[in-house]
This record gives C-alpha cells, structure tokens and sequence, in this order.
C-alpha cells in the first residue's frame, strides 16, 4: 500500500546494476519511476520469489490461469474546474514558447470489483507488470528496443474513440495530432542521437486498435532506430538514464517542460510515466508505465493524461484523460 518496497534502489545502484546483469549477459526484470530516482533490477528468480509478474515480449512470468471475470469499476475523475487550472498554466507557457508540447497528467480515483493481480491477469497488452500490493501496469506502448547493436524508440501519440465514422482518417488528419506527434518524432530523434549513430524515421505514423473494457481506441505511434556502438552492452544502464524520462510523457523541449509539469500537476507519478522492461541475455525491451493503478492508503488510483499544445482545446484534452482510464481487454 504506498510503500518502499525493500528491494528498490537509488538511481546508482539502478544504473550499477543494469551495466553488472548486461555485461555478464544475464536476464533481468527492471523498472524505473519518472523521475529516475528509484525502481528495481531483479533476475527473474528473484522476481519470482516476491511475487512479481510480468509480461513483455522477450520475457515472461510463470503464468497463472486467467479467471474469466467480469471487470466493473467506476471512476471519479478531478473535477474540470481544476484540470482547467493546470491547462490555463501549461497554455500560458505555451504561449511564451516555454514549451511545445506538454504532457499533462491527474489521478483518478477508481472503485473496481477485482484486485489489482486479478486485473493483471484480464487485462490483455503486450507490456505488463504487477507489483503485488503496489501497483500495476499494463501498457500499449514500447520505450525502446535493442538487439543485434540496433536501438529502436516507439513514441505513442495520437488517440482517438474508435467507434466514430472515419476514426482512422480523422485521426491522421487532425492537425493537431499532426503537430504533436511530429514533436515527439524530432525529440525521440534528437535522444538517440545522444546514445548511438544513424539514426533515422522507420515507420511514421502508424495505427494500432486497442480493445478495452470501456470501448475500443486508435493509437498513433512511429518507430525512431540507430546503431549502438560496440560494447554498449556494458554501458546499458548509462544508455537508459540518457534517454529518461520518456519524450511521450514529458515532452518538448523536455527539461523546460518538466519543470512546468512539476509546477502544474499537484501529484507524484511514482512510478507512472516511468519504465520497466527486461533483458534476456540479448536482447533488450523496455516500456512506458502507461494504463496504470496503483494501490494506495486512499484506495485505487488511475493515472492518466495527454498531450497539451497551442492548438489543444481543453474540454477536449480533459475528455481524452477519462477516455484512457480503461484496462485492455478482448
């Protein structure tokens, strides 16, 4: 419940860690919180033996048999009156050019009939953790991939209700959208320049469907990739903090802009719009903690949010933030 769990670790051992488990060329589960400064690096035995599960492409928790059970749960969102607050200051930077794009985000105060690691194992996503008694994850959207000394970033932004007419179109032709997912291409292009060589725009602007208890969503993503030097497996850890946090969930020019998020949103992340990931001896995945409950002393919360730009209209913005509060399931 809201607690430091005994296995987290300060950014240094994070860091000490991920460069000892790559180097040696031994499997690790990870994660890390916004702000960098604490998570935790486990091997998957150890990973076992407290509980932990997960599910990510190149690695996976012993599986327990999913239940068919009926998800219910309600929310109780921040009120508009104060999500207008925070939008008017990120607008007011937005009008100063202190920032391009703006990733602003609430809790949610949620009511659900099942456990967080009874909706852990209904939800349906190709990135998921559970930290038992602390929160789960279980996210639509890739950090970075590395494999073969090839490194990849697959930035998400762009929703859309899929049920309306021409869902796909109008997603692809909002000007707004454009501009927003644009940014993030150029910050996520700019990251790896820092970490490795070549880097370049493979896939721009594609859709994925995601089927959720509350309906289902198009999502817009673009893959960004470069080549890694040679023997960047010792220096993983440096690698990730490089390019932490997430452009997706901060935005640009990204240390401006997470300053205006500090002064705007009147909460911890934790742990949300951090990562985690895991590293099988070769290759290396990593997600952003997006589609989020966390356990606290007040009952569950839901994070959730969106990108603010000079052409976002508010009521808008804020329907996008509820329309996220939703576990993936088919």
């Amino acid at each position: 419940m809201n607690h430091t769990f005994s296995f987290f670790l300060t950014r240094t051992e994070i860091l000490h860690k991920i460069n000892h488990f790559s180097g040696d060329k031994k499997p690790f589960l990870f994660a890390i919180d916004y702000h960098g400064e604490n998570g935790f690096v486990l091997s998957p035995e150890e990973a076992d033996n407290i509980g932990i599960m997960y599910k990510i492409k190149n690695g996976k928790s012993r599986e327990k048999s999913a239940r068919k059970q009926l998800l219910k749960f309600d929310i109780y969102p921040v009120q508009i009156e104060k999500y207008k607050k925070a939008f008017d200051e990120v607008e007011f930077h937005l009008k100063r050019g202190d920032t391009y794009l703006l990733n602003l985000t609430f809790p949610t105060k949620i009511e659900a009939n099942l456990s967080l690691s009874e909706i852990y194992e209904i939800s349906q996503a190709p990135y998921k953790l559970l930290v038992p008694g602390h929160f789960v994850v279980f996210s639509p959207e890739v950090f970075l991939c590395i494999a073969d000394s090839r490194i990849s970033c697959c930035p998400m932004k762009g929703t859309i209700d899929a049920s309306l007419p021409d869902a796909e179109e109008m997603l692809l032709g909002d000007e707004k959208e454009f501009f927003e997912h644009n940014t993030i291409v150029d910050l996520i292009r700019n990251d790896l320049s820092m970490v490795s060589t070549n880097v370049e725009v493979t896939r721009f602007r594609y859709i994925d469907r995601i089927h959720t208890n509350r309906g289902d969503l198009l999502q817009m993503s673009s893959e960004i990739a470069g080549d890694l030097p040679p023997g960047y497996l010792n220096n993983l850890g440096e690698i990730l903090f490089t390019l932490l946090p997430a452009g997706s969930v901060t935005g640009a020019p990204k240390e401006k802009t997470l300053e205006i998020i500090k002064a705007a949103e009147s909460y911890n992340r934790g742990f949300y719009t951090g990562i985690f990931g895991y590293f099988d001896g070769h290759s290396f995945t990593a997600a952003v903690s997006i589609r989020f409950i966390e356990l606290t002393n007040e009952g569950m919360i839901f994070k959730s949010g969106g990108g603010i730009t000079a052409l976002s209209d508010m009521e808008s913005e804020y329907r996008e933030m509820l329309k996220k509060i939703y576990v993936p399931i088919v």
